[in-house]
């Protein structure tokens, strides 16, 4: 017997059979979610596009799509792509991005571009049996998935290692196989999935066909990629001589300023509850060229946090060290970047974000991104150790306020010459409206 208000078969519904649904259940009318047809797109086939890419699509969220202009990284000049709601990021990015052009630019160095997927099974049998037998399991594995891998090796890809770990005294007959791919310009989360799948099979067939009695009976208990990947690596710094900061010291000495900065990054390299919202800086940027990019920013978060603790501690990503008259700020974060396939090709915008990147190979994204999210690190260090996070901050906020709050253009107007150099608030400007 069904549950009150539960809906059979939603999937297989029309998109009009699921807003009359979501409106019976919500005690509705279908007029009030009109605004889902607001944010349809006029041109049915880009919708019918869209609408394939996710499950029981009702519309489309928008988030503003931004170009933060003037990133000079390796040499080469970029007008960068973001996507995000927040208001400071694209202006924070944007203002560090113009600090930096006329000092050398971001210098960003890919250290790896490893991924890694593993295949967990248990097995009852002799562990030093499997070991004897591992060198013919990894022959087998490896080409009987072989034909999955061909589009990957014309782009200079394919597997580059598989490992065994025996973890039967962490969990009893547990093993896994870790296998390293090099995606090349793809993210490759689909073809590392079926390839380790494809190994799982052909992995319990071995067993069956070179052992006898329980020894045969190997447990595939998944077979998937991970989004933990170290040596997915990215480098990316930028360096000036200490008195070249003397632009955002403010009333301190240059070289006190630099000492500032850095006590406020060592800060995130001890105190978890500083790192967390440190690294959530650099995230600000990074998450929004992924997405701009059709990348998954999820994945690219997910490994970031566990690299931050990797030491058994949660800390910074970045780094500042002062030597011989330099400041030098640097980033090192792991990301696994696609440019080809997937939703970088199938999302118009995410195809247009890599023109106008000039097209780059996933190595390029990868130092792209990241110098964005160090320039945003760094507006958010220069801001908290001078005049503080808030002031530029809610500055970017007022339009929000005063639209939450019901502001005509002319009051916009006005509010935005009052507030130039007073402190914003929701209060604060309800106060203004109200008079």
């Amino acid at each position: 017997m069904n549950k009150p208000n539960y809906i059979n078969g939603f999937s297989k519904l029309t998109s009009k059979e699921k807003v009359d649904s979501i409106a019976h259940f919500l005690g509705k009318s279908v007029d009030d979610l009109s605004i889902l047809n607001h944010f349809k797109l006029p041109d049915s086939n880009l919708q019918a596009r869209l609408e394939e890419i996710s499950e029981n699509v009702l519309s489309n969220y928008m988030l503003p799509y931004s170009i933060a202009p003037n990133f000079l990284v390796n040499g080469k000049a970029f007008l960068v792509p973001m996507v995000i709601e927040e208001s400071s990021v694209v202006a924070a990015a944007s203002a560090a991005a113009k600090f930096w052009y006329t000092r050398g630019g971001f210098t960003s160095k890919v250290v790896g571009t490893t991924k890694v997927g593993q295949v967990h099974f248990k097995w009852q049998g002799n562990g030093s049996a499997l070991i004897q037998h591992f060198s013919k399991i990894k022959d087998v594995l490896v080409s009987d998935s072989e034909h999955l891998l061909a589009n990957m090796k014309k782009r200079n890809g394919g597997i580059t290692g598989v490992e065994l770990f025996d973890f039967t005294q962490q969990l009893p007959n547990y093993y896994q196989i870790k296998v390293s791919f090099e995606t090349a310009d793809a993210m490759g989360a689909n073809i590392i999935n079926s390839v380790l799948e494809e190994m799982a099979q052909s992995l319990k067939h071995y067993f069956v066909d070179n052992f006898e009695d329980a020894e045969a009976d190997c447990e595939i208990v998944m077979a998937i990629l991970s989004n933990h990947t170290p040596e997915s690596l990215v480098e990316c710094y930028v360096e000036c001589d200490i008195e070249e900061l003397a632009e955002i010291s403010g009333d301190l000495s240059p070289a006190d300023y630099a000492q500032k900065f850095k006590t406020a990054v060592d800060i995130a390299n001890i105190d978890i509850y500083r790192a967390t919202t440190h690294n959530k800086g650099i995230y600000n940027g990074v998450d929004a060229v992924v997405l701009a990019t059709g990348n998954d920013f999820r994945a690219v978060e997910a490994c970031g946090h566990s690299y931050a603790a990797r030491d058994g501690h949660y800390k910074s990503l970045t780094t500042v060290d002062i030597d011989n008259g330099k400041f030098r700020y640097t980033l090192r974060i792991p990301m696994a970047l696609g440019t080809v396939g997937g939703l970088t090709t199938m999302h118009p915008l995410a195809k247009l974000s890599l023109e106008i990147l000039g097209n780059p190979s996933a190595s390029e994204l990868m130092g792209i991104t990241a110098a964005v999210g160090l320039a945003n690190t760094f507006s958010a260090v220069r801001a908290l150790t001078t005049s503080g996070i808030q002031k530029g901050h809610m500055r970017f906020h007022l339009n929000n306020i005063l639209n939450i709050l019901g502001a005509t253009e002319q009051q916009k107007l006005q509010a935005a010459e009052h507030f130039k150099h007073k402190k914003v608030s929701q209060k604060a400007v309800q106060e203004y409206l109200a008079k």
